[in-house]
């Protein structure tokens, strides 16, 4: 019988000031973005919005290292 993994390890969807200290960048940064088009975000109530890592991923690429491991570092 197979087990069904989930290859997902973190959640999907962060909040504003979880990307900020993710990416080491403001939460008013984050909403320009957002404002701009830039990044696609969710508001799920009147203060409650949530972004994707992979959209947040696609907008700040990582900077290739000579350490790859460097690369997945979640600060």
């Amino acid at each position: 019988m197979a087990i069904n993994q989930n290859p997902r390890v973190g959640p999907e969807w962060v909040s504003l000031r979880e990307a900020a200290k993710i990416y080491a960048i403001s939460t008013y940064t984050l909403r320009r973005r957002i404002a701009s088009g830039d990044l696609p975000a969710v508001k799920l109530g009147y203060k409650l919005i949530r972004v994707r890592i992979s959209d947040l991923d696609r907008l700040f690429p990582a900077i290739p290292t000579t350490r790859p491991e460097d690369r997945y570092r979640r600060w």
